[in-house]
């Protein structure tokens, strides 16, 4: 969404103050991986490790066509005051609109 910005959680102060201590990170061999303070153990983890990317939002069997509409600002705050997902009942309404008035061809 343009103009959303996602707030870290991370305390980003402890965080460089760690990275810039040389104590060890702790470890705990029963549920880590490897351990962190061991050069050879990190590189031979992540040389192994394989980048999962979650994947976004699945494609609709019928994509939407983008447009440029011009409504009536009472139509458009009318919709908008039913919050996210607005324009999708928008398209709902017109849709059914369409089907209780069919086209009547020449």
């Amino acid at each position: 969404m343009p103009g959303s910005k996602k707030v870290s959680k991370s305390d980003w102060e402890q965080v460089k103050k760690d990275a810039a201590s040389d104590s060890p990170i702790a470890y705990d061999p029963d549920t880590d991986l490897y351990d962190p303070n061991d050069a050879v153990q990190v590189a031979a983890f992540f040389s192994g490790a394989k980048v999962v990317r979650k994947p976004g939002r699945p494609k609709a069997e019928v994509t939407k066509v983008p447009v440029a509409i011009r409504l009536s600002p009472d139509v458009v705050e009318y919709f908008k005051s039913t919050g996210t997902g607005w324009q999708s009942r928008i398209d709902t309404a017109l849709h059914e609109w369409m089907l209780g008035h069919p086209l009547k061809r020449a």
